[in-house]
């Protein structure tokens, strides 16, 4: 077995687990990622890793397995020993956890219990993330959310990953084990799922500028959020394992938008008109809504040295500039110099 430091990533093929390889990789770390078996190939975010033309023996490696399955966890840590796992796996779309609560349980919540319990009995130091949410806060107590702030999770996604926060803060304490809390806020990215709000606004707009599309069909435009940059946030998933011992971290960039303001910024960049292309459909309005969600960073600044580096203007034409040129168009030719 190598002497490079071990990772293990579960979700490695989502945004976050994407960045997050790069990031161990370029760090010098052989890293590990357990997905899900489908019919479909699901590695499109870490193929170009594969594909890299100036290495050909890049230490990523790849396993099916579930978290929904004790064995193909256990036989993964035994089989890569890691030094590191990092929990990125689960049904993450909070929308989506309304119609499939008891998977997202299941995946979110048990899902990582089943991790801890494999981590409690290894033979062997592991160090863990857990990757909570802002969603935990859900109804909030107070404003902005910082690590202190009670919990009030408003769908059954939240409500999962809260049952996973606690049960890593009582691993950690029952049976001393180097566990973190990541409880990160809203972060996109060009890689960014589909059909979250922020990437559906961006491949909506680069449909309507090659002409395949006129309107841009969405929900609540008054929700707010705290809005980073998702490669600067698995950053601090790392320097969070890297420290003398284990705590729990909220991830922010203290600024919140809504809705209605990300999708007014991305139709100005574009040159576009959003009342003329926007149209609500109350199906993508939630039985529960979260109004407001702004965190503050200040522990994971001040222990960690982390702080976020993109403005909420230059995130929106990140993701514009990669979804129009996917549209198969020039990003330079549509997008506003300002």
């Amino acid at each position: 077995m190598s002497d490079q430091r071990r990772a293990l990533i579960t979700g490695i093929t989502g945004q976050d687990g994407s960045y997050l390889s790069e990031l161990l990789l370029a760090k010098g770390y052989e890293v590990h990622g357990l997905m899900r078996r489908s019919s479909t190939f699901s590695t499109g975010r870490i193929d170009h890793i594969y594909r890299d033309p100036h290495d050909r023996d890049i230490p990523l490696f790849l396993y099916y397995g579930d978290l929904s399955d004790s064995s193909s966890i256990i036989n993964t840590f035994n089989r890569i020993k890691p030094d590191e796992v990092y929990n990125l796996g689960a049904q993450s779309h909070v929308a989506v956890s309304f119609e499939m609560p008891e998977f997202t349980a299941d995946s979110a919540g048990m899902g990582t219990l089943r991790l801890l319990e494999a981590i409690r009995w290894a033979d062997w130091p592991i160090r863990f993330y857990q990757a909570g949410s802002s969603e935990m806060f859900g109804k909030v107590a107070e404003a902005p959310q910082r690590e202190t702030t009670p919990f009030y999770p408003r769908s059954p996604y939240a409500v999962a990953k809260t049952f996973a926060h606690w049960m890593t803060v009582q691993y950690r304490e029952a049976y001393d084990l180097f566990a973190c809390n990541g409880i990160l806020f809203n972060h996109e990215s060009p890689r960014r799922g589909p059909t979250f709000v922020t990437r559906k606004v961006t491949r909506g707009i680069a449909a309507i500028l090659a002409g395949r599309e006129r309107y841009l069909y969405l929900g609540n435009l008054d929700a707010r959020r705290d809005w980073g940059y998702a490669p600067e946030y698995v950053e601090a998933m790392w320097l969070m394992l890297q420290q003398p011992s284990p705590a729990d971290y909220v991830v922010a960039t203290g600024e919140m938008h809504s809705v209605r303001e990300f999708v007014e910024t991305a139709f100005r960049l574009a040159g576009l008109d959003c009342e003329e292309h926007v149209r609500i459909d109350p199906r993508y309005f939630r039985p529960t809504e979260v109004d407001e969600l702004c965190g503050d960073a200040s522990k994971a600044r001040t222990a960690l040295g982390w702080e976020p580096r993109t403005s909420f203007s230059e995130l929106i034409r990140l993701m514009l500039e990669a979804d129009i040129a996917e549209a198969g168009l020039d990003p330079d030719a549509h997008l506003l110099g300002v």
